[in-house]
């Protein structure tokens, strides 16, 4: 198994999107996201994202993704926003066949340290799919707590998927980042 060492960091451009896109989608849809551990294939069908939506992050205000590179390829990647006293963390994607090696929890430390450093940042804020007690239970392994706070998933818009069940909804997660 291949471990995390090795990886740097950059802002994601342009010239990143249909990396990013694949890699997300790798790591959360069809069978290819089934070889790791944080695949969504049984409870949502089609796209994850699209080139729209990660060419909008990049470019937006107060917003980084961050990509990571291990031999010149994408790797893994996540978007940092921030919003105020909080930042928000999303679009986080480590490729299938590197899950469960350590790179995640890098990625994520290294998401938390910008949103310190860059923002002043005191808190991460992530919305998950409550649904996911795998991937809450690991999140909560890294200092998030759950908060109870549920927002609709948006049904009937394709972009975030097709889901495959009626009772999906994602719940605010936290961490103070001291």
């Amino acid at each position: 198994m291949e471990t995390a060492a090795a990886v740097t960091f950059r802002d994601a451009t342009e010239a990143d999107v249909d990396a990013l896109v694949a890699l997300v989608e790798s790591a959360y849809r069809g069978d290819s996201s089934r070889e790791g551990w944080t695949t969504e294939a049984d409870i949502l069908q089609g796209q994850r994202t699209d080139p729209q939506g990660v060419l909008e992050v990049i470019g937006a205000a107060d917003s980084r993704v961050l990509a990571v590179e291990r031999g010149g390829r994408v790797v893994a990647c996540c978007h940092i926003e921030h919003r105020g006293t909080h930042a928000y963390f999303g679009l986080f994607a480590v490729s299938p066949a590197l899950q469960g090696a350590g790179l995640g929890k890098v990625v994520l430390a290294e998401a938390e340290r910008a949103a310190r450093a860059d923002w002043g940042a005191t808190e991460m804020h992530m919305t998950v799919i409550d649904a996911r007690a795998d991937l809450i239970a690991w999140y909560e392994r890294r200092g998030y707590r759950r908060t109870g706070r549920m927002t609709p998933f948006p049904y009937g818009d394709e972009r975030f998927g097709i889901p495959q069940r009626d009772d999906l909804r994602f719940e605010l997660l936290i961490k103070e980042l001291g």
